[in-house]
């Protein structure tokens, strides 16, 4: 079974969601090729890291809306024994961090990438849209800080990020986190842990026809 998730990094329901899915493959029968592709739910630039309370206040008109969004989110991962911080969170564009997983999978290190990034951005208010705060985190996970700054400071794995944006289009993906399994059945959303094991022992056991 080949799953592709596309998500973005600060995403907290594709936090939430790659948490289930890792904790229900843990214990699945079957054999799964697991990969991340990159999607940006607002492509804006950010020119200046604002908190993201502040940025989703504006956005909404309402900060009282927004601070029930959050405290909602918050309370469901922290069920689940993930830690969401959003008075520390910043607003970034994820591009380039993006690009940093592209390059951290060419070295087999994707998901501990994806890892640090979403801890660093939920749980420590890290700027994902600073460059060296993005190597810092590379080298954290045993990747070369210096390679990783210049990699970001160059033009490489543009391609990559673009070319997931693309499929995304594609496929009709307008929201995240988005599970394709198999390139013929589709999840969305972050499913409870519960729906997404019976949905992925489904796909196993029809495989050859669409649910």
């Amino acid at each position: 079974m080949n799953i592709e998730v596309w998500s973005d990094l600060v995403c907290p329901w594709c936090y939430l969601g790659k948490h289930r899915l890792e904790s229900v493959l843990h214990e699945f029968p079957s054999d799964v090729t697991l990969t991340f592709r990159a999607f940006q739910l607002d492509p804006s630039p950010v020119p200046q890291p604002i908190p993201i309370k502040q940025a989703m206040a504006e956005k909404l008109g309402n900060p009282e809306r927004a601070d029930q969004m959050f405290t909602g989110v918050t309370a469901i991962a922290a069920a689940e024994g993930l830690t969401i911080n959003f008075d520390r969170a910043i607003l970034a564009n994820t591009f380039d961090a993006h690009r940093l997983v592209a390059w951290a999978a060419t070295q087999d290190l994707q998901l501990m990438m994806i890892d640090t990034l979403q801890q660093a951005h939920f749980e420590h208010g890290i700027d994902l849209g600073s460059h060296h705060e993005l190597a810092r985190l590379a080298g954290a996970i045993g990747l070369d800080e210096e390679a990783a700054l210049a990699y970001l400071e160059s033009p490489a794995g543009t391609d990559a990020v673009n070319a997931d944006l693309a499929e995304a289009r594609e496929l009709d993906i307008t929201s995240v986190p988005n599970l394709v399994v198999d390139r013929k059945f589709a999840i969305q959303g972050a499913q409870e842990s519960s729906v997404l094991r019976s949905a992925l022992e489904e796909i196993a056991r029809r495989g050859f026809a669409p649910l």
